[in-house]
């Protein structure tokens, strides 16, 4: 089994929480970022001297669909071939629906949707050449659910065309032995509103970046080839 995996915005939180996991495992790491430089190299450093693995740095706007698919083939040659792909990447905006400009809206659908798009749709032939093949992409807990929202109308909109596109691939896939799944967390340790939001939830608590880290493994792990098509929340009970 090729062991060799990218993890999108992986120099810090979640993607690096993730990839140093499956360093743990044996696998080689391509750790990406866009901006954070520094932070990257000090992931890749860490994973090479804790885990024996080999681990690279890469660079890139994923927004960008040239930079995207330049990320995948540098991965993968410098890897030696690639058989894991998590999209971590995407970032959020809270603001009315009625105030949200043009600008905002295509950069929330760009960050979320089409990098997962971009960066996915490049991968998939080095993944069939590996004979196996694992996609964990990110949405967000209750993107699932087609209700009206109040402040973050784009991003629900963009994790739910995650959760489409990831099922639409599952079931293409599945003759390839490449398996497409969806980990929706909810508020996370390290989320910016962390505080106020444990109030709300049930749990009475933030998931841990590790709780996360376990629903991705769960769809990585060689004992998951039957399970495709998936959507794991990991929110503690929240917007049930």
């Amino acid at each position: 089994m090729l062991k060799k995996a990218l993890v999108t915005g992986s120099a810090s939180g979640i993607g690096r929480a993730i990839a140093f996991d499956l360093a743990s495992k044996g696998f080689d790491i391509a750790f990406h970022y866009n901006r954070s430089a520094q932070a990257a190299q000090q992931a890749c450093q860490e994973a090479t001297a804790t885990h024996q693995i080999q681990a690279i740095a890469l660079q890139a706007d994923l927004t960008k669909p040239k930079q995207a698919k330049l990320l995948v083939e540098r991965a993968a040659e410098e890897l030696g071939g690639l058989s894991v792909v998590v999209n971590n990447v995407g970032n959020y905006l809270g603001k009315l629906t009625s105030q949200i400009s043009a600008q905002e809206w295509q950069e929330v659908l760009d960050s979320n949707l089409n990098a997962t798009f971009y960066v996915t749709q490049a991968a998939l032939p080095y993944l069939k050449e590996a004979g196996w093949g694992r996609i964990v992409n990110f949405a967000c807990a209750s993107a699932q659910n087609l209700i009206a929202r109040h402040t973050n109308t784009p991003y629900i909109i963009s994790k739910t065309g995650v959760i489409i596109y990831t099922k639409s691939l599952a079931k293409e896939l599945a003759k390839d032995k490449i398996t497409a799944n969806v980990v929706s967390p909810g508020i996370a340790e390290n989320s910016f509103d962390v505080e106020e939001m444990i109030p709300k939830l049930p749990a009475k608590r933030a998931a841990t970046l590790q709780e996360i880290v376990y629903a991705v493994w769960f769809f990585i792990s060689p004992n998951a080839d039957y399970i495709t098509g998936q959507v794991l929340e990991v929110s503690g009970g929240w917007m049930l």
